[in-house]
């Protein structure tokens, strides 16, 4: 088969990965709100509006969206208890000493640079909003997912650390700049928003 026409095309990835955060429960706002409580303290004028397009940023990221397919995918066999054993049985109680999770996770915030990584550490460690839900829901399980939700966290608030960054240079803050502007390069010329 010609790799060229057995590639998956970016939307139906993108569809997948949202489709797959849907299907366990994960919104953009409930993320955001975690970008939100980690980022106002240095932003003024930061709304949950711009935590939300910085979110939705981050998903369209291929490297997230594999992580997201892989992690949700390995903890919906855990449930099923379709998983071979050992596997099984150290997914589905969330084994301490099993950092494959993290590992997954981790991997798809380096886009973001060190911030991003610290960020994550930071989420994994302290567990906060959502990420805590899913860490302590009985039931289901989520090893995979609550490591995603914290690298999607990490990863958007980087982004607004760095705009911080760029709006302080223009005398600007997030007071001077709408939402959709949270993500400077959608204005690129031909880049699909």
């Amino acid at each position: 088969m010609d790799k060229q026409t057995s590639r998956v095309h970016s939307r139906t990835v993108e569809n997948a990965a949202n489709e797959a955060l849907r299907r366990r429960g994960v919104t953009i706002e409930e993320v955001a709100k975690i970008v939100y409580e980690m980022q106002i303290p240095y932003n003024k004028g930061l709304t949950i509006e711009h935590c939300m397009e910085s979110v939705k940023s981050v998903l369209k990221k291929r490297e997230m969206q594999h992580a997201i397919l892989v992690g949700i995918e390995l903890d919906e066999l855990a449930e099923k208890k379709m998983l071979s054993q050992p596997l099984q049985q150290i997914v589905e109680s969330d084994e301490g000493l099993f950092g494959v999770d993290e590992t997954i996770a981790l991997g798809s915030v380096y886009t973001y640079g060190s911030i991003a990584v610290t960020t994550f550490g930071h989420l994994d460690k302290n567990k906060m909003g959502l990420i805590s839900k899913l860490d302590t829901k009985e039931g289901s399980v989520h090893t995979f997912l609550d490591d995603l939700v914290a690298s999607i966290a990490a990863s958007a608030a980087s982004r607004l650390a760095h705009r911080t960054r760029d709006l302080e240079e223009a005398n600007e803050t997030f007071d001077d700049i709408p939402p959709e502007e949270t993500a400077p390069e959608s204005k690129i010329k031909g880049v699909r928003t």
